[in-house]
Protein backbone atom coordinates (compact mmCIF):
# COMPACT_ATOMS: atom_id res chain seq x y z
CA UNK A 1 0.00 0.00 0.00
CA UNK A 2 1.39 3.41 -0.99
CA UNK A 3 2.08 5.81 1.86
CA UNK A 4 1.64 9.57 1.48
CA UNK A 5 2.51 12.67 3.47
CA UNK A 6 0.71 15.96 2.73
CA UNK A 7 2.00 19.44 3.50
CA UNK A 8 -0.41 22.26 2.65
CA UNK A 9 -0.87 25.94 3.41
CA UNK A 10 -4.50 26.34 4.31
CA UNK A 11 -6.37 27.81 1.37
CA UNK A 12 -9.46 26.47 -0.40
CA UNK A 13 -7.72 24.10 -2.80
CA UNK A 14 -5.59 22.76 0.06
CA UNK A 15 -8.62 21.56 2.02
CA UNK A 16 -10.05 19.96 -1.12
CA UNK A 17 -6.70 18.20 -1.61
CA UNK A 18 -6.74 16.86 1.94
CA UNK A 19 -10.30 15.64 1.48
CA UNK A 20 -9.48 13.74 -1.70
CA UNK A 21 -6.46 12.07 -0.08
CA UNK A 22 -8.71 10.89 2.74
CA UNK A 23 -11.21 9.42 0.28
CA UNK A 24 -8.71 7.68 -2.01
CA UNK A 25 -8.71 3.88 -1.73
CA UNK A 26 -5.64 1.72 -1.32
CA UNK A 27 -3.31 4.36 0.13
CA UNK A 28 -2.31 5.41 3.63
CA UNK A 29 -1.90 9.02 4.71
CA UNK A 30 0.78 9.00 7.40
CA UNK A 31 0.82 12.68 8.34
CA UNK A 32 -0.18 16.23 7.51
CA UNK A 33 1.83 19.43 7.95
CA UNK A 34 0.32 22.90 7.67
CA UNK A 35 2.33 25.99 6.72
CA UNK A 36 1.48 29.60 7.61
CA UNK A 37 1.27 30.79 4.02
CA UNK A 38 -1.89 31.05 1.87
CA UNK A 39 -4.03 30.64 4.98
CA UNK A 40 -3.52 31.63 8.62
CA UNK A 41 -1.95 28.59 10.21
CA UNK A 42 -3.94 28.25 13.45
CA UNK A 43 -7.41 28.02 11.87
CA UNK A 44 -5.93 26.03 8.97
CA UNK A 45 -4.58 23.43 11.40
CA UNK A 46 -7.90 23.28 13.23
CA UNK A 47 -9.88 22.92 10.00
CA UNK A 48 -7.53 20.18 8.78
CA UNK A 49 -8.02 18.18 11.97
CA UNK A 50 -11.79 18.52 11.67
CA UNK A 51 -11.77 17.41 8.02
CA UNK A 52 -9.76 14.35 9.03
CA UNK A 53 -12.21 13.62 11.85
CA UNK A 54 -15.12 13.75 9.43
CA UNK A 55 -13.68 11.99 6.38
CA UNK A 56 -10.94 9.60 7.57
CA UNK A 57 -12.88 6.60 6.30
CA UNK A 58 -9.78 4.38 6.04
CA UNK A 59 -9.09 5.06 9.74
CA UNK A 60 -5.49 6.04 9.06
CA UNK A 61 -3.50 7.03 12.13
CA UNK A 62 -2.85 10.66 11.20
CA UNK A 63 -1.35 13.46 13.23
CA UNK A 64 -1.34 17.07 12.08
CA UNK A 65 1.69 19.31 12.64
CA UNK A 66 1.78 23.09 12.67
CA UNK A 67 4.72 24.64 10.89
CA UNK A 68 6.85 27.30 12.52
CA UNK A 69 8.45 28.26 9.19
CA UNK A 70 8.14 31.94 8.31
CA UNK A 71 7.71 33.72 5.00
CA UNK A 72 10.29 35.63 3.07
CA UNK A 73 7.32 37.12 1.15
CA UNK A 74 3.92 36.58 2.77
CA UNK A 75 0.66 35.99 0.90
CA UNK A 76 -1.93 38.82 0.91
CA UNK A 77 -4.07 38.91 4.05
CA UNK A 78 -7.23 39.03 1.94
CA UNK A 79 -6.50 35.50 0.71
CA UNK A 80 -5.35 34.11 4.05
CA UNK A 81 -8.47 34.88 6.10
CA UNK A 82 -10.55 32.21 4.32
CA UNK A 83 -9.06 29.67 6.76
CA UNK A 84 -11.18 31.18 9.53
CA UNK A 85 -14.37 30.65 7.52
CA UNK A 86 -13.58 27.02 6.66
CA UNK A 87 -12.81 26.29 10.30
CA UNK A 88 -16.35 27.44 11.22
CA UNK A 89 -18.25 25.37 8.66
CA UNK A 90 -21.15 23.62 10.44
CA UNK A 91 -20.35 20.29 8.76
CA UNK A 92 -16.94 20.30 10.46
CA UNK A 93 -18.21 21.38 13.88
CA UNK A 94 -21.33 19.26 14.32
CA UNK A 95 -19.83 17.09 17.06
CA UNK A 96 -18.22 19.91 19.02
CA UNK A 97 -14.87 18.23 19.65
CA UNK A 98 -11.72 17.44 17.70
CA UNK A 99 -10.10 14.00 17.94
CA UNK A 100 -7.31 14.00 15.33
CA UNK A 101 -4.08 14.54 17.30
CA UNK A 102 -1.95 17.66 17.01
CA UNK A 103 1.76 16.86 16.98
CA UNK A 104 4.08 18.43 19.53
CA UNK A 105 6.67 18.77 16.77
CA UNK A 106 6.89 21.57 14.22
CA UNK A 107 5.98 20.40 10.74
CA UNK A 108 9.51 19.93 9.37
CA UNK A 109 10.48 17.71 12.32
CA UNK A 110 7.13 15.92 12.13
CA UNK A 111 7.91 15.13 8.48
CA UNK A 112 11.25 13.61 9.47
CA UNK A 113 9.62 11.50 12.17
CA UNK A 114 6.85 10.25 9.88
CA UNK A 115 9.33 9.32 7.15
CA UNK A 116 11.47 7.28 9.52
CA UNK A 117 8.40 5.51 10.90
CA UNK A 118 7.01 4.68 7.46
CA UNK A 119 7.03 1.07 6.31
CA UNK A 120 8.36 1.96 2.85
CA UNK A 121 9.15 4.86 0.52
CA UNK A 122 6.71 7.75 0.98
CA UNK A 123 5.18 9.97 -1.69
CA UNK A 124 5.33 13.60 -0.60
CA UNK A 125 2.62 15.98 -1.76
CA UNK A 126 3.33 19.67 -1.14
CA UNK A 127 0.62 22.12 -2.16
CA UNK A 128 2.26 25.13 -0.53
CA UNK A 129 5.81 26.42 -0.07
CA UNK A 130 8.73 23.99 0.13
CA UNK A 131 10.21 25.46 3.31
CA UNK A 132 9.35 22.59 5.64
CA UNK A 133 10.86 20.09 3.22
CA UNK A 134 13.99 22.20 2.79
CA UNK A 135 14.39 22.46 6.56
CA UNK A 136 13.85 18.72 6.94
CA UNK A 137 16.52 18.00 4.33
CA UNK A 138 18.96 20.33 6.07
CA UNK A 139 18.21 18.76 9.47
CA UNK A 140 18.39 15.13 8.33
CA UNK A 141 19.72 14.52 4.80
CA UNK A 142 19.14 10.77 5.18
CA UNK A 143 15.39 11.21 4.66
CA UNK A 144 15.90 11.25 0.89
CA UNK A 145 16.17 7.46 1.09
CA UNK A 146 12.66 7.35 2.55
CA UNK A 147 11.05 9.52 -0.15
CA UNK A 148 9.70 7.90 -3.30
CA UNK A 149 8.64 11.05 -5.15
CA UNK A 150 7.83 14.68 -4.44
CA UNK A 151 4.75 16.16 -6.09
CA UNK A 152 4.88 19.93 -5.70
CA UNK A 153 2.44 22.61 -6.76
CA UNK A 154 4.65 25.59 -7.33
CA UNK A 155 6.66 27.65 -9.72
CA UNK A 156 6.27 28.20 -13.42
CA UNK A 157 8.51 27.05 -16.24
CA UNK A 158 7.15 29.40 -18.90
CA UNK A 159 8.07 32.76 -17.38
CA UNK A 160 4.49 33.73 -16.53
CA UNK A 161 3.77 34.15 -12.83
CA UNK A 162 0.94 35.25 -10.55
CA UNK A 163 2.86 37.47 -8.11
CA UNK A 164 2.00 41.10 -8.78
CA UNK A 165 3.97 42.99 -6.19
CA UNK A 166 6.22 46.08 -6.38
CA UNK A 167 9.40 44.05 -5.78
CA UNK A 168 8.58 41.19 -8.18
CA UNK A 169 8.96 41.12 -11.95
CA UNK A 170 5.83 39.03 -12.58
CA UNK A 171 7.56 35.75 -13.47
CA UNK A 172 7.06 34.10 -10.06
CA UNK A 173 4.40 31.80 -8.63
CA UNK A 174 3.32 32.47 -5.03
CA UNK A 175 4.35 29.17 -3.38
CA UNK A 176 7.86 29.65 -4.75
CA UNK A 177 7.91 33.39 -3.97
CA UNK A 178 7.05 32.68 -0.31
CA UNK A 179 10.58 31.28 0.14
CA UNK A 180 12.78 31.21 -2.98
CA UNK A 181 15.80 29.79 -1.13
CA UNK A 182 13.78 26.75 -0.06
CA UNK A 183 13.07 26.01 -3.71
CA UNK A 184 16.79 26.11 -4.42
CA UNK A 185 17.51 23.75 -1.52
CA UNK A 186 15.03 21.19 -2.82
CA UNK A 187 16.27 21.66 -6.40
CA UNK A 188 19.77 20.89 -5.14
CA UNK A 189 18.60 17.56 -3.66
CA UNK A 190 18.48 14.22 -5.45
CA UNK A 191 14.72 13.80 -4.99
CA UNK A 192 12.51 12.62 -7.83
CA UNK A 193 10.32 15.69 -8.46
CA UNK A 194 7.03 16.15 -10.27
CA UNK A 195 6.36 19.86 -10.66
CA UNK A 196 2.82 21.10 -11.14
CA UNK A 197 3.31 24.73 -12.14
CA UNK A 198 0.88 27.48 -13.02
CA UNK A 199 0.83 26.24 -16.61
CA UNK A 200 -0.11 22.69 -15.59
CA UNK A 201 -3.78 23.18 -14.73
CA UNK A 202 -5.08 25.46 -17.47
CA UNK A 203 -7.68 22.81 -18.39
CA UNK A 204 -9.10 22.96 -14.84
CA UNK A 205 -10.50 26.41 -14.00
CA UNK A 206 -13.05 27.07 -11.29
CA UNK A 207 -16.26 27.73 -13.22
CA UNK A 208 -19.98 28.28 -12.55
CA UNK A 209 -20.59 24.79 -13.96
CA UNK A 210 -18.24 23.35 -11.33
CA UNK A 211 -20.08 25.19 -8.55
CA UNK A 212 -23.37 23.82 -9.88
CA UNK A 213 -21.95 20.30 -10.08
CA UNK A 214 -21.03 20.42 -6.41
CA UNK A 215 -24.44 21.84 -5.49
CA UNK A 216 -26.31 19.20 -7.48
CA UNK A 217 -24.41 16.43 -5.69
CA UNK A 218 -24.48 17.92 -2.19
CA UNK A 219 -26.30 14.86 -0.83
CA UNK A 220 -22.76 13.46 -0.64
CA UNK A 221 -20.97 15.03 2.31
CA UNK A 222 -17.77 15.48 0.32
CA UNK A 223 -19.50 17.49 -2.40
CA UNK A 224 -21.29 19.58 0.22
CA UNK A 225 -17.97 20.47 1.84
CA UNK A 226 -16.39 21.24 -1.53
CA UNK A 227 -19.30 23.45 -2.54
CA UNK A 228 -18.87 25.53 0.58
CA UNK A 229 -15.08 25.67 0.22
CA UNK A 230 -15.16 26.90 -3.37
CA UNK A 231 -17.96 29.37 -2.62
CA UNK A 232 -15.23 31.32 -0.81
CA UNK A 233 -13.11 31.74 -3.92
CA UNK A 234 -14.95 34.76 -5.27
CA UNK A 235 -14.94 36.59 -1.95
CA UNK A 236 -11.29 35.87 -1.19
CA UNK A 237 -9.74 36.37 -4.61
CA UNK A 238 -11.80 38.90 -6.52
CA UNK A 239 -10.52 39.55 -10.06
CA UNK A 240 -8.11 36.62 -9.75
CA UNK A 241 -8.36 33.55 -11.98
CA UNK A 242 -8.53 30.41 -9.87
CA UNK A 243 -7.58 26.96 -11.12
CA UNK A 244 -7.46 23.60 -9.39
CA UNK A 245 -3.69 23.82 -8.91
CA UNK A 246 -3.42 21.95 -5.61
CA UNK A 247 -6.07 19.39 -6.42
CA UNK A 248 -4.36 18.52 -9.70
CA UNK A 249 -1.18 17.91 -7.70
CA UNK A 250 -2.94 15.36 -5.50
CA UNK A 251 -4.79 13.77 -8.40
CA UNK A 252 -1.58 13.45 -10.42
CA UNK A 253 0.03 11.66 -7.48
CA UNK A 254 -2.96 9.33 -7.10
CA UNK A 255 -3.74 8.82 -10.81
CA UNK A 256 -0.67 9.57 -12.97
CA UNK A 257 -2.57 8.65 -16.14
CA UNK A 258 -4.61 11.86 -16.02
CA UNK A 259 -1.63 14.09 -16.83
CA UNK A 260 0.84 14.63 -19.66
CA UNK A 261 4.40 15.36 -18.63
CA UNK A 262 7.69 16.62 -20.02
CA UNK A 263 11.21 16.13 -18.72
CA UNK A 264 12.79 19.55 -18.25
CA UNK A 265 15.93 20.96 -16.67
CA UNK A 266 15.86 24.22 -14.79
CA UNK A 267 17.46 26.41 -12.18
CA UNK A 268 15.73 28.71 -9.68
CA UNK A 269 16.77 32.28 -8.97
CA UNK A 270 16.85 33.32 -5.31
CA UNK A 271 17.60 37.06 -5.19
CA UNK A 272 16.34 40.33 -6.59
CA UNK A 273 13.10 41.07 -8.40
CA UNK A 274 13.41 37.76 -10.28
CA UNK A 275 13.68 35.63 -7.14
CA UNK A 276 11.64 32.38 -7.40
CA UNK A 277 11.75 32.42 -11.20
CA UNK A 278 12.45 28.99 -12.74
CA UNK A 279 14.59 29.19 -15.85
CA UNK A 280 15.04 26.41 -18.38
CA UNK A 281 18.70 25.42 -18.29
CA UNK A 282 20.24 22.33 -19.90
CA UNK A 283 22.81 22.28 -17.11
CA UNK A 284 20.12 22.54 -14.41
CA UNK A 285 18.35 19.89 -12.40
CA UNK A 286 15.90 17.59 -14.11
CA UNK A 287 12.25 17.42 -13.06
CA UNK A 288 9.08 15.97 -14.51
CA UNK A 289 6.84 18.90 -15.41
CA UNK A 290 3.11 18.36 -15.76
CA UNK A 291 2.13 20.11 -18.98
CA UNK A 292 -1.52 19.12 -19.45
CA UNK A 293 -4.40 17.52 -17.57
CA UNK A 294 -7.05 15.33 -19.17
CA UNK A 295 -10.19 17.06 -17.91
CA UNK A 296 -12.51 14.12 -18.59
CA UNK A 297 -10.32 11.61 -16.75
CA UNK A 298 -9.70 14.09 -13.96
CA UNK A 299 -13.39 14.65 -13.24
CA UNK A 300 -14.24 10.97 -13.54
CA UNK A 301 -11.74 10.08 -10.81
CA UNK A 302 -12.68 13.18 -8.78
CA UNK A 303 -16.36 12.27 -8.73
CA UNK A 304 -15.65 8.65 -7.86
CA UNK A 305 -13.59 9.73 -4.87
CA UNK A 306 -16.22 12.18 -3.62
CA UNK A 307 -18.94 9.57 -3.87
CA UNK A 308 -16.95 7.35 -1.51
CA UNK A 309 -18.03 9.72 1.24
CA UNK A 310 -21.24 9.04 3.12
CA UNK A 311 -24.60 10.39 2.03
CA UNK A 312 -26.44 12.76 4.34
Amino acid sequence: MREFYLNHDGNMDDYASLLLMLLAPDIRLIGVGVTDADGYVEPAVAASRKIIDRFNQRHDEITVAQSNSRAVHQFPDAWRVAAYSVNQFPLLNEHGCVKTPLSDLPAHQHLIECLHQATGPVTLVFTGPLTDLARALETDPTITHKIATLYWMGGSQNGRGNVHMPNADGTQEWNAWWDPAACATVWDSDLDIYQIGLESSEELPVTPAMHQHFATNRRYQAFDLLGNIYALVNSAEVDTEYYLWDVLTVMAALFPEIVTTEEVKSTVLTTGSSAARFERDETGRGVTLVTHADSEKFWRHYDQLCKHAELF
